[in-house]
This record gives C-alpha cells, sequence and structure tokens, in this order.
C-alpha cells in the first residue's frame, strides 16, 4: 500500500466555490469572510440559507453588530438580498426568525460595481469640468480681493500726531468731572 500524505477529498462534498471576482469588488476581508460563509450554509438548488447573526459571528470571529454591518454592505453592493421571517413556537405565539439570505448572482453585482464606478467617474468629471470653468472665469474677469475693497472704505490713516482724533482733556475738565462724581 503506498503511503498517502494528504487525505483523498472530495470535490464537490468537501468544497463550496468561491467566484473570484469577488476579490476585485473591493470588499474588505470581514465582508469576504461572512460572504464566504453564507456561500458555504446556502441550499445549491435554491441559493438561500438562513443562518442567524451569532451563527455566523461564531463562524468568522465576529460579533453580532460587526456581522450585521457586513451583511448591510453586502446588501448595498448586490451580492445578497434578506428577507425577514417569522417562526411560531408550540404554543402559537409568532416570533421573528432568522433573516433569509439570498445569494444574488456575481455577475449582477460586477455590474452594479462597474455602473457605480462609471457614475463616480462622470461625477468627478464634472467636478473638474466645473473647476476648469470658474478658474478660467476668473482669468477673464479678475476682481480685486475681497480685502483691498474694505481697506479702501476704512478711514484714512492716523494723523501724524499719533493722537488720531481724540483730543487730550484739560486739567479743568478733569477737576469739575471728579467733583462731579
Amino acid at each position: 500500500m503506498k503511503y498517502s500524505r494528504y487525505p483523498k477529498r472530495d470535490a464537490i462534498r468537501n468544497y463550496f466555490p468561491l467566484p473570484n471576482e469577488i476579490f476585485s469588488l473591493g470588499l474588505c476581508a470581514g465582508e469576504i469572510s461572512v460572504y464566504s460563509y453564507l456561500l458555504y450554509r446556502e441550499d445549491r438548488k435554491t441559493y438561500q440559507c438562513h443562518p442567524s447573526y451569532k451563527t455566523i459571528g461564531r463562524a468568522i470571529d465576529a460579533s453580532k453588530n460587526t456581522v450585521r454591518k457586513y451583511v448591510t454592505a453586502l446588501e448595498s453592493k448586490g451580492l445578497i438580498t434578506t428577507e425577514p421571517t417569522n417562526i411560531r413556537t408550540k404554543d402559537g405565539r409568532k416570533h421573528n426568525g432568522s433573516l433569509l439570505y439570498t445569494i444574488r448572482p456575481i455577475q449582477e453585482a460586477i455590474n452594479l460595481f462597474n455602473e457605480r464606478q462609471l457614475a463616480q467617474l462622470k461625477a468627478d468629471a464634472a467636478k473638474q469640468c466645473a473647476a476648469k470653468k470658474l478658474e478660467e472665469y476668473n482669468r477673464r474677469h479678475p476682481q480685486e480681493p475681497l480685502c483691498e475693497a474694505l481697506e479702501s472704505v476704512t478711514s484714512p490713516s492716523p494723523p501724524e500726531d499719533g493722537l488720531s482724533g481724540i483730543e487730550a482733556a484739560s486739567d479743568e475738565e478733569r477737576r469739575t468731572k471728579g467733583k462731579a462724581g
């Protein structure tokens, strides 16, 4: 018998596919972890799964709030959709269940990512064009700086004697004010 260093594995049962395009969508490590876990748990026929935030958090070593943040980010990027579920207890009471995650086709997420990048490029180009137009307008229609306009409106420079319009009170006026009060 030949010694095999690694055990033989069934490629279909022991692995799940992770699309290569996932790394070109600008996802952070936590988002990739949550997405990978959802792919791991999905039903391959319906593309759905329903683990709780707590279950996902235990699997990727993250808190419930952090998982919630990553799930929201994945939804906004078009990789997954979520739906709330309800459960009924044995005594008939209705409670909120965990979310039902649907894994969207990767091509839709790529198209959404490309559309957003294109929109951002158009917005940046429009800002740059507006800045060039403003610069050209200012070059053709020079204006005096605001500070120069204010200096011309203010009073002239102080007189040479240094009193700047303030007269010294005479000794007689000082004594009169002192007697009055």
